[in-house]
């Protein structure tokens, strides 16, 4: 889909947090819920609510609210999770250790089908039921199991020749753990993940209370 037709990307952004607080609502019992009820869970305001599912049509009916199995539905077609997806993981470090034992992918739909790292101490090895691979091929993993997304967890020196290499390869969306931002193509989607950077901007507001910034 042509990026100027999507709806604002904090739109997007948000669409999950809905759905799994719909999730939540669910287990819970709940059959319907107002949008005033739905932003006090996760502190986004009534109004905005309504405005960013305006962009997906007419999912709830005013004064009545939105029924939580039909919103929820909903809300995950257009993410995309009626089906399952097949992801590549490039970088088997510590972090990438980490990701790959996540089993909340798993349970999401997202199904990591392959690992690749270039220190020869690596490949070869087994991790998650995978067997760590060279990142000469990923090419082949991408073209055998239809992989469109990647996460990428290499140093900040590595990450845009395998953005590159992943791109060539036919990934579309590319969530990014390295500490540096990647360069992409128009078509491809990429998210940047810092922790650093986002700690950063937490020490702003603390910063701001520090007796040193008073003085």
């Amino acid at each position: 889909m042509d990026k100027q037709s999507m709806p604002p990307d904090v739109v997007v952004r948000r669409l999950p947090l809905y759905a799994r607080t719909l999730a939540y609502l669910q287990q819970e019992g709940v059959k319907s819920v107002s949008s005033q009820e739905l932003g006090a869970r996760i502190n986004v305001t009534a109004a905005q609510i309504r405005k960013d599912l305006s962009y997906f049509g007419q999912l709830g009916k005013q004064g009545i609210g939105y029924k939580v199995d039909e919103l929820l539905h909903h809300i995950n077609r257009i993410l995309g999770l009626s089906q399952d997806w097949n992801v590549v993981l490039v970088g088997v470090g510590h972090l990438g250790q980490a990701i790959a034992r996540y089993s909340g992918f798993s349970e999401k739909g997202i199904h990591i089908v392959g690992l690749f790292d270039t220190d020869p101490k690596k490949i070869g090895n087994e991790l998650v039921g995978l067997t760590i691979q060279h990142v000469n091929q990923i090419s082949t993993v991408v073209r055998e199991h239809n992989v469109r997304m990647a996460i990428v967890a290499v140093a900040a020196e590595q990450a845009q020749d395998v953005v590159n290499m992943l791109v060539k390869a036919g990934v579309e969306a590319i969530l990014n753990y390295a500490p540096v931002i990647v360069q992409v193509p128009d078509g491809v989607w990429v998210r940047h993940i810092d922790p650093v950077s986002l700690l950063h901007s937490m020490t702003y507001y603390l910063a701001r209370e520090s007796p040193f910034e008073k003085a």
